[in-house]
């Protein structure tokens, strides 16, 4: 299939050109012409499959296709995070660059004037974040009342933080009907279903991969750690191999990911850290120096990483193992991106082997172990595909006798 099958207009199909794009990808292909078609839509796709531009280029469409004029965003997009909705906005701006449309983008960590004066001019499109946009709806100084079609991106994330709440009464200010559409990077769990059948009418529903599986781009590896000392020898040795061009690394905590920025650039690795408490001019000032090549390492929480969508990081790394393989696989997904090849690697302490089991198991495949020479572990990994046995409770009753 080609964009051109997909009957976009002239105007898309230039900006598709020169981003580069060759071919629908599997999710582009299934997803727009459902959405063309004016049908709701559930869809689930990992990260790095061109799931941005499924939803925004039959989002632009829309527009094209029923032109009017109107102070109030009729195209809303709601991202859990504000990297997210920044990504969003961007790929906006590059695939309608060639259309007479206006985008604003209304997130957290800004100074709500400066944000209050974007919304002073005519916009198309929104994107922004559930809670700011409800706290500045709240105040009346935003009309959602035009609103026809309502995007949300990575709504399994957006339930995780608690957002869905804040989704569904920004959605009691549309009054009109409205097309839905619900991007995810996976559709299991009975909370995202809840969800979806609050705020879509018998949607199509896209799984493009099934839940728990990866790409073939990323190569998935365990290394076993003795301890914090050996973990942090394993992590420098990982970081300056030259198959290791840039990575990023994340922690559970932000006190763990700080301290091991700090520990990095001690070591010599140019490296930064980046959380949740950061004001968005900082977090920007940070994810462009990594862009840019200006740092090799970003160290990151989930929440903070959110969103990040960076080519040529060609190593994930995971200090700290996950606790939920949901998790793990939106990790891993910075990597390996557009086709490229990608290394995840897990450095694991005994501590960490309960974690890795319900990642093998939410992936249903053994990640292989490796080792580097010289700093071999000094335990073996038991084989965590294996189900624990269950321990027979003890018959405390005295037994009857016969």
């Amino acid at each position: 299939m080609t964009f051109e099958e997909l009957d976009l207009d002239p105007a898309l199909l230039s900006a598709i050109e020169e981003q580069h794009f060759h071919k629908p990808t599997p999710i582009q292909a299934e997803a727009i012409p459902e959405m063309l078609l004016c049908k709701d839509v559930l869809a689930g796709a990992a990260t790095g499959t061109g799931k941005t531009a499924a939803f925004v280029l039959p989002a632009l469409q829309f527009l094209l296709d029923t032109p009017k004029p109107s102070r109030h965003p009729r195209v809303l997009i709601l991202a859990p995070t504000r990297e997210l909705a920044f990504q969003i906005h961007k790929v906006v701006k590059q695939l309608g660059t060639h259309c007479p449309f206006e985008s604003n983008i209304i997130t957290g960590g800004f100074a709500s004037d400066k944000q209050l004066n974007v919304l002073q001019s005519n916009m198309d499109i929104l994107v922004a974040t559930p809670g700011r946009l409800l706290n500045i709806m709240t105040k009346e100084f935003i009309d959602l009342s035009d609103v026809e079609l309502l995007i949300i991106d990575e709504a399994d994330r957006m339930l995780d933080m608690g957002q869905g709440p804040d989704v569904l009464a920004l959605i009691e200010a549309i009054p009109g009907d409205f097309q839905a559409a619900c991007f995810s990077a996976t559709l299991g769990g009975s909370g995202l279903a809840k969800f979806a059948e609050e705020i879509l009418d018998e949607p199509s529903v896209i799984q493009v991969n099934a839940p728990n599986q990866q790409s073939d781009q990323i190569q998935q590896f365990a290394y076993l750690a003795n301890d914090k000392a050996h973990k942090q020898a394993l992590l420098k040795a990982i970081l300056n191999d030259d198959t290791c061009q840039s990575a990023i690394v994340f922690c559970n905590k932000k006190d763990r990911a700080i301290e091991l920025a700090d520990w990095l650039q001690a070591e010599g690795v140019s490296s930064t850290v980046l959380h949740g408490d950061f004001i968005q001019a900082k977090r920007l000032e940070k994810t462009n120096k990594f862009k840019q090549g200006k740092i090799k390492v970003l160290v990151a929480t989930d929440v903070a990483a959110r969103g990040l969508d960076i080519l040529n990081v060609t190593h994930v790394i995971n200090y700290d193992v996950p606790f939920r393989g949901d998790t793990y696989i939106h990790r891993i997904g910075r990597t390996g991106r557009a086709q490229q090849v990608g290394i995840a690697i897990n450095l694991v302490e005994r501590h960490d082997l309960s974690n890795l089991q319900r990642i093998e198991y939410h992936l249903k495949q053994r990640i292989p172990l490796a080792k580097i020479p010289g700093l071999e572990p000094n335990f073996k990994l038991k084989d965590t595909l294996k189900k624990p046995k269950k321990k027979k409770k003890k018959d405390t009753k005295a037994k009857k006798k016969r």
